[in-house]
């Protein structure tokens, strides 16, 4: 597992699951020989994405930043369509850092679609479904928290009962902006979704952005570049736009929960990459 020591915290990448998605879909307006020239994409026109949480260590607290794609939670439909091969083993990951789902304090879920949240429960023996991360409070905006409960026309196929209902006695909410602890924040972005955030933190002169799926991938760096999937693209662009020049005058990691081929990028303040934490990839 690739890690990331930014100041006092210490990042280090689970395995959430492995999925294959539209490369169009991914990239919205963007022609194909364009974005064709930074992420690969198979005889199908499909992406490579990673749907991997990313564990942060800190002040004696584990946290950690969405879920990953879950296991046993999607239909063999679902599957085929989503082209997902590998399902999640978070569980494993958190064994193999003498870790469990129980040591887990803290859940920043940066909006709540399946392929962030679905890892936030689990089937029962019962036929039912029981929270992952019993002994953490999840924070998320209080517009995403909303939707998920209440999903409009569009939204219902990303937003399930199943995984918000068994932890809705966890969930905290916040409005615009919220400090989880010093240095750490958690900021409404909007975008992707309505209720969409992105996660910040700076200690001794280092930070790291998590932009969540403003910046899916390494590819999505240009501004315009919005998926088909955001409900507000412009907001996207913005909002990337607004969080990118922060980052880069404070020469900031930005790190991935979908790339399949980076973790991280360091940009300088001309948005040339300075350092890179690389995925060890292997063949499915």
């Amino acid at each position: 597992m690739e890690s990331l020591q930014i100041g006092r915290g210490r990042i280090t990448w689970l395995n959430g699951g492995v999925n294959f998605l539209d490369g169009g879909a991914m990239f919205g307006v963007v022609p194909k020989p364009l974005w064709g020239k930074k992420y690969p994409c198979n005889d199908k026109n499909q992406i490579e994405l990673r749907t991997d949480p990313l564990l942060f260590q800190i002040d004696g607290k584990n946290l950690l930043i969405d879920t990953g794609i879950g296991n046993h939670k999607l239909t063999e439909k679902q599957l085929r369509n989503f082209g997902v091969l590998e399902e999640s083993s978070v569980e494993s990951s958190l064994s193999e850092l003498d870790l469990s789902a129980d040591d887990i304090d803290i859940v920043l879920m940066t909006h709540l679609h399946f392929d962030h949240a679905c890892g936030l429960t689990s089937r029962t023996d019962e036929g039912g479904y029981a929270s992952v991360f019993r002994n953490a409070d999840i924070f998320t905006t209080d517009i995403e928290w909303a939707e998920m409960r209440n999903p409009n026309i569009r939204s219902i196929n990303t937003y399930w009962e199943e995984n918000w209902k068994p932890v809705e006695h966890q969930v905290k909410t916040f409005q615009q902006e919220i400090e989880l602890l010093p240095g750490l924040r958690m900021i409404h972005s909007g975008g992707h979704s309505d209720g969409h955030a992105i996660i910040i933190f700076e200690d001794s002169g280092e930070m790291f952005i998590h932009m969540a799926d403003l910046m899916a991938t390494n590819a999505h760096q240009n501004k315009l570049w919005a998926m088909a999937y955001d409900d507000y693209p412009v907001t996207s662009v913005h909002q990337k736009e607004k969080w990118m020049d922060f980052g880069y005058q404070r020469n900031a990691w930005f790190t991935f929960y979908h790339d399949a081929y980076f973790r991280a990028i360091k940009f300088n303040k001309f948005g040339e990459q300075e350092d890179v934490v690389r995925r060890e990839r292997y063949e499915y």
